[in-house]
């Protein structure tokens, strides 16, 4: 592929709108469409063109990638059958979303009917990842597509290829699984050093370059103590990936005991204190909560 491609990005919310800004400014012939528009909107002064349709924005991409929600979402995308015949042969699917491994090889056999060719690519990183275009992405999908891929995906952040497809996604879960067990370990740190009497920001200077130290505990605690919500990656999210962690998980017969744990108290923060849109850090809330504390 060559450096410049004709790129369409479907899905520009929180994390796909800086993505598709990103390849604009790295040179990208860039294309956007997103369900609702207004989501899309200022990428056209940016230089992206905003298609009317997921048809329109697709026909005759190099590389069609897809940001939404899950599976379902990008499956539902490639049942339509006009979309499908507006795909160019040859053309290659990055699927940057955070899906089910089965869902990414389903979209592979797929595709392959098509004559396409197709990447799970998931990212870790959050907007601020997307934004400074410093994301880690866990790609599966055969090798040469993956070198095919880059010219791309290097301007996205740090892609590694992790195996066949669906491997992506299965690396998107074990890093979600880390993501949320830290992000309880951290919030309950947090709030001993809060009640405690510590100053939550000193410590967390203090145990800079540490074995605790972390990328969770110096954003997401500082989030949690100066109760700084906005999402950077949503709570409902964090239930969703969890789900499918439990479900892979039980499907090669394993038993997650953290992992069952942590989703059960972002399921409760989702469904029983509206936190369904608030950043997954947003469980230090739960723990408060829990404890008898105002929130």
């Amino acid at each position: 592929m060559a450096d410049r491609a004709k790129i369409a990005v479907i899905g520009t919310g929180l994390m796909g709108y800086p993505m598709a800004r990103n390849l604009v400014r790295a040179g990208h012939d860039v294309t956007v469409w997103n369900r609702t528009r207004a989501r899309a909107e200022g990428l056209d002064a940016e230089g992206a063109m905003i298609a009317e349709s997921a048809e329109a924005a697709v026909a005759d991409a190099d590389v069609v990638l897809t940001m939404l929600s899950d599976g379902f979402a990008t499956g539902a995308l490639l049942e339509d059958a006009g979309l499908r015949g507006a795909l160019r042969p040859g053309a290659l699917w990055l699927d940057m979303s955070s899906a089910k491994p089965e869902h990414a090889r389903e979209q592979a056999a797929l595709l392959k009917g098509l004559g396409c060719e197709h990447l799970d690519a998931p990212v870790s990183g959050g907007t601020k990842g997307a934004e400074a275009a410093s994301l880690a992405i866990m790609v599966g999908g055969e090798a040469e597509v993956f070198a095919r891929a880059l010219p791309v995906l290097n301007d996205l952040g740090r892609p590694v290829h992790v195996g066949a497809s669906g491997a992506g996604q299965l690396a998107k879960l074990a890093n979600q699984t880390i993501v949320a067990v830290t992000i309880g370990a951290v919030a309950e740190a947090m709030l001993l050093l809060e009640k405690g009497g510590a100053d939550p920001a000193a410590v967390r200077q203090a145990l800079s370059g540490g074995f605790a130290d972390s990328t969770i505990l110096q954003q997401h605690g500082a989030r949690m103590t100066t109760g700084d919500f906005v999402p950077g990656g949503l709570s409902k999210f964090q239930v969703k990936d969890l789900d499918n962690t439990l479900a892979e998980a039980g499907a090669l017969g394993l038993e997650l005991p953290s992992t069952q744990t942590i989703r059960d108290r972002f399921a409760y923060f989702v469904e029983e204190m509206d936190g369904a849109d608030l950043d997954h850090s947003g469980l230090y809330l739960e723990l408060k909560a829990r404890n008898g504390l105002e929130t």
